[in-house]
């Protein structure tokens, strides 16, 4: 097995952080800001400097708000769309919380990528997670890191293992110079899981717990410390919600039966919502491995001189090339 890592980026979640955290003056020499393709750009480069991985690929959101989640809890990401249109508003639809000037960045990030011969990969009708979930899932040679600021990516940590290689979350939710890297260890310290299945019992925590900023609405008068209790002390989550229903199961006291069995319909639904998908159909743009040299040098120089990004593409060449010696 490798000791160089899959690297697994999350780019929706690294590029709005490059956004927020790379000033909008930066911009190209006609005045367009360009902070969030700089960001986005730096921030591989440096990951690739410091971790040195053998493949890599950047995961990519086809479906922000994936219909098999919506039909199961339709309260999922609602809050996040655009309801009603005024004439110059965002169209109907798409998240409200996108800034005018981050939208056309996007595909200057691409191209940049492409350019570079990074690869990218997605999944119709799936989110960037699940492309993620998938990979790390299904990768048997490399350890696998994981890049993102989503903590639901908290649930993918596992030892590595005959067929199956170890997971890491490096979550960059307060940014990257303050990242966490994250295993079963890690995870079950800081939520008070049990070690030995601390991926499963994030996502049964969250799914107790729930969390606003995606819609899901959890169990009334279940907070974080008791999910967290509650996760570690059953072996699964149908073990869980099989306990509600047997009225002699003395691991749940009457008050907390009582506040799950009120939430029956939700904890029946809410599983495929916050469980990332670990069989997506993904179709990649290319190889995985790390190129040693872009893979259309003139389209990046054109790229980088097109859009003022000269720093922070020589900045990839060399972290690419010293990555890959």
């Amino acid at each position: 097995m490798s000791e160089r890592p899959l690297l697994l980026l999350d780019s929706a979640s690294m590029y709005f952080r490059a956004y927020f955290g790379v000033p909008e003056s930066i911009t190209a020499p006609d005045g367009t800001p360009v902070n969030a393709v700089r960001g986005f750009t730096d921030m591989i480069s440096r990951l690739v400097t410091e971790h040195r991985p053998a493949r890599l690929v950047a995961c990519l959101d086809l479906d922000w708000r994936p219909a098999f989640r919506v039909a199961a809890l339709p309260s999922y990401k609602a809050h996040r769309v655009v309801q009603e249109r005024q004439a110059d508003a965002v169209p109907a639809g798409v998240p409200e919380e996108v800034p005018d000037t981050l939208a056309p960045q996007v595909p200057v990030i691409m191209d940049v990528l492409a350019a570079a011969g990074l690869t990218t990969g997605g999944a119709a009708g799936h989110e960037a997670d699940d492309v993620i979930g998938t990979l790390a899932h299904r990768e048997a040679t490399d350890p696998v890191l994981a890049v993102s600021g989503d903590r639901d990516l908290m649930q993918i940590v596992r030892d590595g293992g005959p067929g199956a290689a170890a997971v890491r979350l490096l979550y960059i939710g307060r940014g990257l110079n303050r990242a966490e890297n994250c295993g079963p260890d890690e995870v079950a310290a800081k939520y008070a899981l049990p070690r030995g299945r601390a991926g499963a019992a994030y996502a049964e925590m969250a799914m107790l717990r729930g969390d606003p900023s995606d819609g899901l609405p959890g169990v009334p008068g279940v907070g974080a410390k008791t999910a967290a209790t509650l996760a570690g002390r059953f072996g699964s989550w149908d073990e869980l919600l099989a306990a509600v229903s047997d009225g002699g199961d003395a691991r749940l006291a009457s008050g907390v039966r009582a506040k799950l069995a009120a939430a029956h319909d939700y904890l029946a639904v809410v599983g495929p919502v916050v469980r990332v998908v670990t069989d997506a159909g993904i179709e990649l743009s290319g190889d995985t491995s790390l190129p040693a040299r872009p893979a259309d040098p003139d389209r990046l120089d054109e790229l980088a001189q097109r859009w003022g990004l000269e720093s922070s593409v020589q900045r990839l060449r060399t972290a690419l090339a010293a990555a890959t010696t």
